[in-house]
């Protein structure tokens, strides 16, 4: 039976050989060829791959279709980011765009491949969508004039460009007291080399590439980033690069709302201006802090294309998203979390005060503590899915809190407000947003209150209710 292709909220994932083969690489490269020989006259392909078992001969079998269909192509030769293959798409002569064959922070059996355009962020739904109805198109398997393949290291260029963005002097001149914990990504070549460079120690766990990732998910949360040290931060970032984790010097994770809030004020206050862009998951505190700061928020659905898309439209100081994706205006429209790492370590040495203080200042600023969580349902079926989204709709109520509004951007957040007397003193309790995962096949509750006890009676709400 032939594999039904869909594009997520970053290209297309699944698990390698069972839906994510040969044969769908094919498909999905035939299409990306059609699209490209449609819309471009550029004949230069990127293609990039993360430590993934099997991601680096898919992507040399890409690389022979499009050569095959006249594309000249630089295959990475060796592990890459996806940063920087993003980066390199938007410097490189006669670009026409990049394939980028990574799965994430998605558990080790899953492989994925997606499309950069040469503006270098996510392509837009518009572009996915072109894609998708160009697969299985019959195509000449071989053009006239075929390209050619040539191997090509992209990270001096990215190495350039970072430090054109970060001050190392700062961090340099501070000597910051941290640990890089590899967590076996694609970072490792390139977060440590970049501290090497400019001269700056620190301390380092897993820098190798291992496609089981030590038996873990690679995603730098909480649970995965198992090396701390009193008085130490630690920094981590996911499989392909791009998203960011930190711990603080007390071995504390720094949630990427607080981590937004601290680099909004920290980036206004040093100049610069834009826009704060965000994702529909991002914690209140975030727009809290840009109206204090005088700073027009926008509001995008869940992914990073829709805020690469708004980074492209507007002046933008700094765009985020709660999952641990970040960038600037003056960087690509893309998630990087390697330059997110470096941009939260010159925030600190630049402030002179450690993180945990600058997260404590930061909740004093903003007058008010927010706490999240999140509830994953694995769906087996679509009638299942359906029941669950039809069944939550009808509430008018998460536990004790009545739903006071809905907004529909991506998914339905229900916004909470207080049903009992005297339990708060703020009628705005917190949200639940309620949306299927672009990558898995899993329906997402994402939770926020003003205080634990709250969030833990929404949590136990919805899992009494699935």
């Amino acid at each position: 039976m032939t594999t039904e292709i869909k594009f997520g909220t970053d290209g297309f994932r699944g698990i390698i050989a069972d839906d994510f083969t040969f044969k769908n690489v094919q498909r999905i490269t035939g299409a990306i060829a059609a699209y490209l020989l449609e819309i471009s006259n550029h004949k230069t392909v990127l293609i990039g791959y993360d430590p993934r078992f099997m991601a680096d001969k898919f992507a040399e079998f890409s690389a022979e279709i499009l050569k095959n269909q006249g594309f000249n192509i630089l295959l990475s030769s060796k592990v890459v980011p996806t940063p920087t293959i993003a980066y390199a798409a938007t410097i490189e002569p006669n670009c026409a765009g990049a394939v980028m064959f990574t799965a994430s922070h998605n558990p080790k059996e899953y492989l994925g491949i997606k499309f950069i355009p040469n503006y270098g962020g996510p392509a837009s739904k518009e572009i996915t969508d072109k894609i998708i109805s160009l697969i299985d198109t019959p195509f000449q398997k071989q053009a006239a004039n075929q390209g050619v393949i040539l191997k090509k290291d992209f990270s001096e260029e990215y190495f350039c460009r970072i430090e054109e963005l970060i001050d190392f002097d700062a961090i340099k001149k501070s000597s910051p007291k941290f640990i890089y914990d590899g967590l076996f990504s694609a970072s490792i070549g390139y977060f440590d080399e970049l501290l090497k460079r400019n001269n700056i120690g620190f301390e380092a766990v897993n820098l190798y590439h291992d496609p089981n990732f030590g038996g873990n998910l690679p995603e730098p949360k909480a649970k995965f980033m198992k090396y701390k040290k009193q008085g130490y931060l630690t920094f981590a970032n996911d499989g392909d690069a791009d998203r960011y984790g930190v711990l603080d010097e007390n071995g504390e994770y720094v949630s990427p709302n607080l981590i937004m809030a601290i680099l909004l004020k920290y980036l206004h206050d040093k100049g610069c201006n834009g826009k704060m862009i965000k994702t529909v998951g991002v914690s209140k505190i975030v727009d809290i802090t840009a109206k204090k700061l005088g700073i027009e928020t926008i509001t995008t659905p869940v992914g990073f294309k829709w805020l690469s898309q708004k980074m492209r439209e507007n002046d933008t100081i700094l765009a985020g998203e709660d999952s641990g994706g970040l960038s600037i205006g003056e960087h690509i429209p893309e998630k990087d979390g390697i330059f997110a790492n470096l941009l939260i370590l010159e925030a600190i040495c630049a402030l002179k005060k450690p993180l945990c203080v600058l997260k404590n200042e930061i909740i004093e600023f903003s007058g008010k503590n927010f706490y999240q969580d999140r509830v994953d349902i694995k769906l087996s079926s679509n009638d299942i899915k359906k029941e669950l989204l039809e069944k939550f709709f009808e509430f008018n109520h998460f536990g004790p809190f009545k739903v006071e509004n809905t907004l529909d951007i991506d998914g339905i957040k229900f916004f909470l407000a207080k049903n009992v007397e005297g339990r708060c003193k703020d009628k705005d309790i917190g949200w639940v947003l309620m949306r299927e995962s672009g990558t898995e096949p899993l329906l997402r509750f994402y939770i926020e209150a003003c205080n634990k006890e709250f969030l833990n009676e929404i949590r136990d709400f919805i899992n009494s209710n699935v």
